[in-house]
């Protein structure tokens, strides 16, 4: 009788082995080496997400997988349905059969493909030949279709549908993610994109990269080499040491790159941009403004901690308004902080000196105005920009200055502030960013530390890098 149960499990063991040997999807789930940066990526529930990832980091397989997991109906971190309608989009037709086909395919066990439509070659030989669309067995006992398109198509082959979702294989034109976009609204469907971001600063990063923070349906990450379990360390080193630094940013890190490099290459998301949480009366110290009238108006709300660490905590940024509008709109934040403010109820704030100019609507300045509706504006402030490029750096840098992570407008300047010709950073986009400067150039001057951190400072640090949360 025991020999006979020891049998039977040796029989169970032996048909898991076999399933799990044949379902990479499973092996997927399930395997020793965990690729914690994909996980996340199955795992965020926003609508509209994208890995930024270099050659082998991993960002195809997650692409795929999540298209088997919608399809299949099993996804792990998701409301599954049946009769799920997905496309894949490549930037050409050989491209679709050299990856994301040939992706989709390693992981969709064939008594799972119900039939396949083929734009060439045969249907005994799918890897070779370029897929139209696969039908699929559902666990809910539906049929789902994942079709594909090539961007070499035109948009005219991408209107008509209602979709679940779309996987975008590398970076589309515009006008086909704008109308993949359409397909996907019937539905409240998804769009995942992974990609190598060799373009520079395309639509993608105006519209996901610097747009993050101020949306509530995008999500993205960055994945690298080191990031990837199944990639050898000593072929990370002989890649590496075959590329320039620009290739590495693209190639390895996938990053965004362009000509005109970042200002603030200092400032890191994962580092200074926290959730927020409530701040001590006693660390409240005062707003910076930079005026606006056709141009938004911003201001933040600065705080600083007893070691000195600098926290944007609040931000008001609109155009259009007039000051008594945007003063109005202050106050109620300030309500909203509890910021504190003087015996009469003004609110201190630092303004750009070029509010003591009379504007053509009113007789007085833009500075007085604000005096007239309770906002206190100091317009002695130092504009040097390129002290105050410097000093916001040197803040960065030694890990001394955070924003909250509702500061939208200010993180979005932050990461597309670039130089461009010779020494001079390009004007756009820089009202925040103006307003900062002002801001840090009345902080002392940062020195490179004359010691090491004490015990205590070192476990302070620790908690603020453990409240940053990027999304």
């Amino acid at each position: 009788m025991q020999n006979l149960l020891v049998q039977k499990i040796k029989e169970i063991e032996k048909e898991q082995k076999r399933r799990y040997d044949n379902n990479l999807i499973f092996r997927y789930n399930t395997g020793k080496k965990k690729h914690k940066k994909q996980v996340a990526f199955h795992k965020c529930k926003k609508r509209n997400r994208w890995v930024f990832g270099g050659n082998r980091s991993g960002k195809t397989e997650c692409g795929a997988v999540e298209c088997v997991y919608m399809a299949r109906g099993i996804h792990p971190y998701r409301k599954n349905k049946k009769d799920v309608f997905g496309w894949v989009v490549s930037l050409s037709q050989q491209v679709q059969r050299d990856v994301s086909q040939n992706k989709i395919l390693k992981y969709l066990n064939k008594d799972w493909i119900v039939e396949t439509t083929m734009l060439s070659g045969k249907k005994d030989s799918l890897e070779s030949g370029v897929i139209d669309q696969i039908k699929i067995r559902n666990v809910f006992g539906g049929i789902s279709t994942i079709g594909f398109k090539s961007c070499d198509q035109g948009r005219e082959k991408f209107q008509g549908s209602s979709l679940d979702f779309v996987w975008f294989d590398e970076e589309p034109p515009k006008d086909i993610y704008d109308e993949c976009k359409m397909r996907v609204l019937d539905k409240r469907g998804d769009i995942f994109g992974t990609m190598t971001p060799l373009k520079g600063l395309t639509f993608i990063y105006d519209e996901i990269y610097l747009n993050c923070f101020n949306s509530k349906e995008i999500w993205y990450e960055f994945i690298e080499w080191a990031d990837n379990p199944y990639l050898n360390k000593r072929e990370i080193k002989m890649l590496t040491s075959s590329m320039s630094e620009r290739e590495l940013l693209t190639r390895r890190y996938g990053e965004f790159s362009s000509d005109s490099g970042r200002v603030y290459t200092e400032f890191d998301e994962n580092i200074h941009v926290i959730e927020p949480f409530s701040i001590p009366s006693d660390w409240q110290d005062t707003l910076s403004i930079d005026p606006g009238l056709k141009n938004p108006l911003s201001c933040h709300f600065y705080a600083v901690d007893y070691d000195g660490n600098v926290y944007v905590v609040g931000e008001h940024y609109e155009s259009g308004l007039d000051v008594k509008e945007h003063s109005n709109r202050i106050k109620k934040l300030c309500k909203q902080l509890n910021w504190h403010s003087d015996f009469n109820g003004n609110i201190n704030a630092l303004i750009d000196s070029a509010a003591n100019q009379k504007t053509l609507a009113y007789s007085k300045s833009v500075a007085e105005l604000f005096y007239e509706n309770g906002i206190n504006v100091n317009t002695n402030v130092n504009k040097d920009l390129f002290s105050g490029i410097n000093r916001v750096k040197s803040f960065f840098k030694s890990n001394k200055l955070f924003i909250f992570k509702n500061c939208v407008n200010l993180i979005r300047e932050i990461k597309g502030y670039r130089w461009g010709k010779g020494d001079t950073p390009i004007k756009k986009d820089d009202h925040a960013l103006d307003e900062l400067r002002y801001y840090i150039m009345t902080k002392p001057h940062l020195d490179a530390p004359s010691k090491a951190l004490t015990d205590v400072q070192k476990d302070k640090l620790k908690l603020i890098r453990k409240m940053t949360r990027r999304r």
